[in-house]
């Protein structure tokens, strides 16, 4: 995606996963605070009505007077919703409890899965200022998400290696097809990271082959391990790179941006 009176491409990625508790929002704070930090500059918009990725990145309830409500009901601007983070190059449009019934809104609207991507491309303030918009999405295939694909060049997939993980990956991959097939012909996948990764369990290792037998090299090489840092950083509202920089964590998410910024070479 890029717009007319700018040089700098601006690519919206979606950070996707029908299932919760997978790493999706972890992953959306700190790759999008860690790419941040490599000077890229970020837009990251929560989609998720319990906020946490406002939260974790210490945006508190009486700053939140503009939503990604306000953005996806009533057209707001996302450049008007957006706040400052702590991480210099990282903004957040936040999200709080009126989302929750945004997806009853749009259901009764003639554009509903169409909204968040009209917003995007007359937000003219957005192109020339960033290099990527991230969206983290609710745990769950509702017209949020859809939304957020249909706006999208591309989505993340964060994958928790556990019994059900690929058949749920599985679901996720024919949505993505189904919308690339009638509202977004441009989506692609952007990748399949592992996320909550232990070594020593054997289903961590065998899930991480049968991902990497069946999707290749859309499964990034980085993984990211279970770590208590990780868990802990969101109740500082801070960042894995600001709250624990030498925790195996970070050390992962920093692999994995890198790697992240490799592809995009590509």
């Amino acid at each position: 995606m890029s717009g007319e009176d700018s040089n700098r491409p601006l690519k919206v990625i979606t950070i996707v996963n029908q299932k919760g508790g997978v790493g999706k929002t972890t992953t959306a704070i700190n790759l999008s605070a860690t790419l941040a930090d490599l000077g890229k500059k970020v837009l990251l918009v929560d989609f998720d009505a319990q906020g946490n990725t406002s939260t974790g990145l210490g945006v508190l309830a009486r700053d939140r007077s503009l939503t990604s409500y306000d953005v996806l009901v009533d057209g707001v601007a996302l450049s008007d919703a957006m706040v400052k983070t702590a991480i210099s190059g990282l903004f957040v449009v936040a999200a709080n409890t009126d989302l929750s019934s945004a997806d009853i809104i749009l259901a009764n609207r003639e554009h509903k899965i169409t909204n968040l991507k009209r917003v995007i491309e007359g937000d003219m303030a957005l192109f020339g200022r960033f290099d990527y918009i991230f969206i983290d999405c609710p745990p769950s295939l509702n017209l949020l998400t859809v939304n957020a694909l249909v706006a999208s060049d591309s989505a993340l997939v964060p994958l928790q290696p556990e019994f059900f993980a690929l058949e749920g990956l599985s679901q996720l991959l024919l949505t993505i097809r189904d919308i690339r097939e009638s509202a977004n012909k441009d989506l692609k996948v952007e990748g399949v990271v592992l996320t909550m990764y232990d070594k020593r369990n054997n289903l961590s290792g065998q899930v991480e082959e049968d991902a990497r037998d069946n999707l290749g090299r859309l499964v990034f090489k980085t993984v990211i391990p279970r770590n208590v840092k990780l868990s802990e950083a969101p109740s500082f509202s801070k960042p894995i790179l600001s709250y624990a920089p030498r925790s195996s964590g970070n050390k992962a998410y920093q692999s994995l941006a890198t790697e992240f910024l490799k592809r995009q070479e590509v």
